[in-house]
């Protein structure tokens, strides 16, 4: 079987224990969630939960069908076979070494990152991009020695579909 990352949009009621049961659906199956960021939408009383899990297709057919049992989804959107924007926000903090200072600020550069702190020893780098461009980012910086990162995990919306 063929694992691929699948991405879903739910939407929930913006309720309290709502957030928990989506989780505890996946650990009490175990699948793993790679990715979960949750935000309220337009209308204050609905939250979109975006998702991203590595695993098989037939997994995640089950995964849909029993988020869609929950009392509290509105609706489970798969982008994964959709045209949709994606988005991640990466803070990483490295290792300024005067002799790689202006290497480091090429590579923010080429990435249209920016550094948003500063320090004697360090810089810490705000990085957005899809999982891809913030995969590459971190493989560049790591010879420069990563001290920390901090990551908002991936949100999506899908695109428009033509008429």
């Amino acid at each position: 079987m063929e694992t691929n990352r699948y991405i879903l949009s739910i939407l929930v009621d913006n309720e309290p224990g709502v957030l928990s049961r989506i989780s505890g659906l996946f650990s009490g199956r175990g699948f793993n969630i790679d990715s979960l960021s949750v935000a309220k939408t337009a209308d204050p009383d609905v939250s979109v939960v975006t998702l991203a899990t590595f695993c098989d297709a037939h997994i995640i057919e089950q995964i849909k069908k029993q988020l869609h049992k929950l009392i509290n989804v509105i609706t489970v959107n798969d982008l994964t076979q959709k045209k949709y924007v994606e988005r991640e926000l990466v803070l990483v903090k490295v290792h300024a070494k005067t002799e790689k200072r202006a290497e480091i600020m090429r590579i923010v550069d080429i990435f249209r990152s920016r550094i948003v702190d500063v320090g004697c020893s360090h810089f810490i780098i705000e990085v957005s991009g899809d999982s891809g461009k913030i995969k590459a980012f971190v493989e560049l910086m790591k010879p420069m020695g990563i001290v920390e990162i901090a990551s908002t995990g991936t949100i999506a919306l899908g695109r428009e579909t033509g008429k």
